[in-house]
């Protein structure tokens, strides 16, 4: 198991480096996360259906993700500002309070809130932690959806947040002290799964908890969207939890909402039934007036009505509207963390330098005997556009959401087959002479474009030291 061999996460995190396939690699972090419940038991279980408690009896189990030593680092590299990285929250007395100053989150003023009793809520610990960032980078394969964290930390005897639900699927990982939680079911078939984060509830809107627990080091609680929850210390001891999510805005119908107004729009290109004028009447018997009234008219409006939202799935672009889901995950994306091996075999162990007076070992030397691949499984997408074909790449995003804008190059349609090969053959290398391109020279410089984004590795370092 991945759990094994110790070295806490970072061993687990070097291990799963040793595996060639990063979609391998996404499944087990998944399977560490959830473990000792199989993945495939979860999912049949819990997951989107019911909260789940792992009690490990291993304080040890997430060393090395995140610690207050971590939480004091970053408030030292002077990069956290109050509202944009870090939340100072309270919850006493059934009112929730916000106490953001403005301004850099300077040490002597966080630490005084915190001793006056105040939670810190740090808002994206990937940005701050090389760790949590190469966590969820991982493991953001896996959901094929943005995997987000916040970090709470909790003086003893204190709850920093009212009861409410998220609109996302929370893990949440113990990782100092403990902290009793509280969890409620869905109070209505509306609140199941729900497409946005409820406001702050009071004790009075609750019923009985379904589920209590005191979580300790090394614990894990998983829970729904649209389960309410609350966390409050217990008086002998601090908290520290991560709380790992996905699964915001990933539905069915959130899929619908970019597919339909798409097929409505071929369907109006396409097919001239619904370019038709209405009944000139049809105002006469329809309408809310009319709803009562028996109409021989009116079947027929409804049955007209019916028939052509049934024909608009004829028009439905359901692989485009899936690619363009696709697209804004890859933006949503962390950037993938390298290996000291992957490095040397990347644009980014390139040794390009200054020296001598000049630049030295600029050029990069790709033949048609270089074995490359993909560096990753998830961080490319090829996207049909009015446009042209372009390809939207994760290499160059930031470890802040959405900080850059999305990146994408625009191919040359010839190049399609190549990538789809290079998809299909990873974790495989393959020598850049196999690529599906025309002439050599278009093989070459694929590999070189690719290369030079970050999304190509070769099998050797091209330079060798």
């Amino acid at each position: 198991a991945a759990g094994e061999g110790g070295g806490g996460v970072v061993g687990l995190l070097r291990r799963l480096g040793r595996l060639e396939d990063s979609r391998q690699r996404a499944a087990e972090l998944f399977g560490w996360l959830v473990a000792p419940v199989a993945p495939a038991l979860f999912l049949a279980r819990h997951w989107e259906r019911a909260p789940l408690l792992v009690r490990r009896g291993d304080p040890g189990y997430y060393a090395g993700l995140f610690s207050t030593a971590d939480f004091e680092a970053a408030l030292r590299g002077g990069e956290v500002h109050f509202g944009t990285h870090l939340d100072v929250t309270s919850y006493a007395e059934g009112v929730r309070e916000t106490h953001n100053p403005s301004g850099r989150a300077l040490p002597a003023v966080v630490w005084d809130f915190y001793q006056n009793g105040c939670s810190l809520r740090l808002l994206s610990p990937q940005a701050f932690s090389p760790t949590v960032w190469h966590f969820l980078s991982i493991l953001q394969e896996h959901f094929g959806s943005m995997a987000g964290a916040n970090t709470y930390l909790t003086p003893p005897g204190t709850q920093g947040f009212a009861p409410h639900y998220d609109d996302i699927e929370a893990f949440v990982l113990q990782l100092e002290g403990k902290k009793r939680w509280r969890v409620y079911s869905p109070r209505m078939d509306a609140e199941v799964l729900p497409q946005f984060s409820s406001a702050n509830l009071t004790q009075a809107e609750l019923g009985e908890p379904m589920l209590e627990a005191v979580l300790e080091a090394g614990d894990l609680l998983y829970f729904p969207r649209g389960f309410i929850h609350q966390g409050n210390c217990l008086p002998d001891a601090h908290s520290l939890h991560i709380t790992v999510s996905s699964y915001q805005r990933n539905s069915w119908g959130d899929l619908l909402e970019k597919l339909l107004p798409a097929a409505l729009q071929m369907a109006l290109e396409e097919d001239v039934e619904y370019r038709q004028g209405l009944p000139m009447d049809y105002l006469g018997y329809m309408g809310v007036a009319n709803s009562d009234a028996r109409d021989a008219r009116r079947t027929a409006f409804m049955e007209k009505v019916q028939s052509l939202i049934k024909k608009l799935v004829d028009y439905a672009p359901i692989d485009a509207a899936v690619d363009q889901r696709a697209k804004s995950f890859l933006h949503d994306c962390l950037p993938p963390v390298l290996t000291q091996s992957e490095k040397a075999q990347s644009v980014y162990g390139f040794p390009a330098r200054w020296q001598d007076g000049g630049p030295c070992d600029v050029d990069i030397r790709i033949t048609k005997d270089t074995e490359v691949r993909l560096l990753r499984h998830g961080i490319i997408r090829l996207c049909n556009e009015e446009a042209g074909v372009m390809l939207y790449y994760t290499t160059e995003n930031s470890r802040v959401y959405h900080k850059e804008e999305p990146k994408f190059l625009e191919i040359d349609p010839e190049y399609t087959d190549s990538i789809e090969f290079l998809l299909s053959s990873y974790p495989n290398h393959v020598s850049v002479d196999t690529l599906p391109c025309e002439t050599l020279e278009n093989k070459i410089s694929l590999a070189t474009l690719l290369f030079e984004k970050g999304i190509l590795t070769t099998k050797k370092p091209l330079v060798q030291a």
